[in-house]
C-alpha cells in the first residue's frame, strides 16, 4: 500500500494539463447602448491610447465607444439613403490609431445598383464627424476587411453578398475587390479584382497561415470555404470545404492543430468544425458538429476566452427568419484533438445576434467579446472572468 508521501509525490509529477479539463466559461455582462440594427462591429484603438475601443456600424450612423467609460462618439451619419451594412477598422499606417472604412446602401436582393463603399477620413479630434470619401463599389456591398500585404502595406478587401445581376445565387459570380489607398485618400485608389466565381458569400476573414508576413483570406460561400493566397503577386483560390457556409473563422486546438469553424448554410442551423489537413491535402476533414439547432445563425468569434493557451468558439444566432429564440453559446474543446466539446449557453432571448467580435478589452490576458443585437436593439460586452 502506497504511503501518503508517495501519493503526494505522484500527484506532483503527473501532468494535469488544463487542455484535458478546461474550466467552464464565466462572464460578466455590461450593457453599452441601445441601438437600431448592429450591422457590424470592430474592436480597435481609435484614439491612440493603447486601449481597445468599440466601433459599430449601426443602421444610419457609424460610431465608436471609448474605453473605459464607453462614451459614444458618432463619426458619420446618413451616408446613403439606405442602411449601413459593414465596417472595418485597423491601424494601417503605424500611428497607433485605426483607419476606418464602411459599406452602406444595403439592399438584400438588389444586385444592379445599390451599395456603397466609403473611406472615413478622420479629423484631428476623432470624436467629431469624419469626412466620408466615396469609392467605387460593386452592387450588394456586404463585408470588408483591411488585409496586410507585403512590407508595411495594407489593402482594403470588399466583398458583395451576390454577383451583379444574379438571382438567389444563380448567375454571375460576386466580385471580391482589392482597394489600394493612396497617400492622399481623396486621390485615385488602385482597384484590383481578386476573385469572381463564388456565389452567396456572407462572410470572409483574414488569416496568416504561412511564414510570410502577408495575410491570406478564407471566404465562406455557396461553393464551400475557399482559401485565397498571394502567389507571385497574384491571388490563387483553393477550395478547403465543400458545404455551403455563411460564417467562417479560424483557431487553434489544445494540441496545437489549426481548425476552422463555420455556420452552415448562410443564415443556417449548423455550426461545424474542420481540421487542418495533413501535408499534401487541400480539403479540410470534418471534425465535429458543434450544433445543428441554430435559428438564423449569424456570427462567430474564435479566441482564447479562458486564458488556457488555445481557442474556444462563440456562436451567435438572431432567430429572425424563422422567428424563434436567439442565443449565444460557447464551445470549448475538451481534448487535444478537438473530438469532444463542452457546450455552454451565454445568452438567449435578451440578445438577437447580428454581429460578434472578440478582443482583450480590459487587459487581463483573456479575450472578451462584444455582441450587437438586431431585434433586441442592444450592444453588450461579455467580459471573461
Amino acid at each position: 500500500m502506497k504511503s501518503a508521501l508517495t501519493v503526494f509525490l505522484l500527484l506532483l509529477i503527473i501532468p494535469c494539463g488544463h487542455s484535458a479539463n478546461p474550466p467552464e466559461y464565466r462572464w460578466f455582462e455590461r450593457d453599452i447602448d441601445t441601438i437600431n440594427i448592429g450591422y457590424g462591429l470592430q474592436l480597435e484603438d481609435v484614439n491612440g491610447d493603447d486601449r481597445i475601443d468599440i466601433i459599430l456600424a449601426d443602421q444610419r450612423t457609424i460610431q465608436w465607444y471609448q474605453y473605459p467609460t464607453w462614451d459614444k462618439h458618432v463619426i458619420a451619419k446618413h451616408l446613403t439613403l439606405r442602411d449601413n451594412v459593414c465596417v472595418t477598422a485597423r491601424d494601417i499606417d503605424g500611428d497607433g490609431k485605426c483607419e476606418i472604412a464602411v459599406g452602406a446602401g444595403w439592399n438584400f436582393k438588389e444586385t444592379l445598383k445599390d451599395g456603397a463603399v466609403f473611406y472615413l477620413h478622420p479629423p484631428e479630434d476623432r470624436t467629431q464627424l469624419w469626412e466620408p470619401i466615396q469609392l467605387y463599389n460593386e452592387p450588394n456591398t456586404h463585408r470588408m476587411h483591411w488585409v496586410k500585404g507585403a512590407g508595411d502595406s495594407y489593402s482594403l478587401l470588399v466583398k458583395p453578398l451576390r454577383g451583379r445581376g444574379s438571382v438567389d445565387g444563380v448567375g454571375p459570380g460576386l466580385r471580391l475587390m482589392e482597394y489600394i489607398k493612396p497617400v492622399d485618400p481623396k486621390g485615385k485608389w488602385e482597384i484590383n479584382l481578386i476573385n469572381d466565381f463564388l456565389h452567396l458569400s456572407h462572410n470572409f476573414h483574414p488569416v496568416n497561415w504561412d511564414d510570410d508576413p502577408e495575410e491570406e483570406v478564407i471566404i465562406a460561400a455557396k461553393e464551400g470555404v475557399w482559401f485565397l493566397d498571394r502567389v507571385d503577386g497574384e491571388w490563387v483560390s483553393t477550395q478547403i470545404t465543400k458545404d455551403f457556409a455563411g460564417e467562417i473563422r479560424d483557431g487553434v486546438l489544445p494540441g496545437g492543430r489549426r481548425f476552422i469553424a463555420t455556420i452552415e448554410p448562410m443564415h443556417g442551423v449548423k455550426s461545424a468544425v474542420y481540421l487542418e489537413p495533413e501535408e499534401g491535402e487541400t480539403l479540410w476533414p470534418h471534425l465535429s458538429t458543434l450544433s445543428d439547432e441554430l435559428i438564423d445563425g449569424h456570427a462567430l468569434a474564435i479566441d482564447d476566452f479562458l486564458g488556457v493557451g488555445s481557442d474556444q468558439v462563440v456562436v451567435g444566432w438572431r432567430a429572425m427568419h424563422p422567428e424563434g429564440t436567439p442565443g449565444i453559446e460557447i464551445f470549448t474543446p475538451l481534448d487535444k484533438a478537438g473530438k469532444s466539446w463542452r457546450r455552454q449557453t451565454v445568452s438567449a432571448e435578451k440578445l438577437a445576434v447580428e454581429d460578434i467580435k472578440s478582443a482583450d478589452l480590459n487587459g487581463d490576458g483573456k479575450a472578451d467579446f462584444v455582441a450587437a443585437g438586431r431585434q433586441t436593439k442592444n450592444l453588450k460586452i461579455f467580459f471573461s472572468k
